[in-house]
């Protein structure tokens, strides 16, 4: 048998998974990927879908599906590259704005009532262990 706690972590991301799965679906209407997106434009400005990719450790294909959904919805608009006519950077929109804040404030409201009873310490350390877990490679 494993380390137990790493068998305890296990579970316990396997239900915080499902908790946050759960209460998404009741907020707004953007879905996980959506919300990573639309951050990561905001955060770091407009970018293709290759440089999307790179980040966020997934095929082209599946970041260029996700992003089609996101035109489509009219949260981004693509800038031609002028060099190459095939590639394009993404940019957010003023309506991609408006629904990536208002669902921002949903969740960040929701993990409030559920961290309510904890201390400013406990907050700041689950972020950071989080951060931490959320950072680290995995080894193939």
């Amino acid at each position: 048998m494993g380390d137990i706690s790493v068998e305890t972590i296990d579970l316990e991301l396997a239900i915080l998974i499902r908790r946050i799965t759960s209460a998404n679906r009741k907020i707004g209407h953007l879905d996980r990927s959506a919300y990573l997106l639309l951050h990561r434009i905001i955060a770091k400005g407009p970018a293709g879908a290759k440089v999307l990719a790179d980040e966020f450790q997934l095929d082209i294909s599946t970041v260029s599906r996700q992003t089609a959904a996101l035109e489509q919805k009219g949260y981004v608009y693509r800038i031609p590259d002028p060099l190459d006519g095939r590639a394009y950077t993404l940019q957010i929109t003023e309506l991609g704005k408006t629904e990536f804040f208002e669902h921002k404030e949903a969740r960040i409201e929701r993990i409030s009532e559920v961290l309510e009873e904890w201390s400013d310490e406990e907050r700041k350390l689950f972020g950071q262990l989080l951060r931490k877990y959320n950072r680290s490679s995995i080894k193939k």
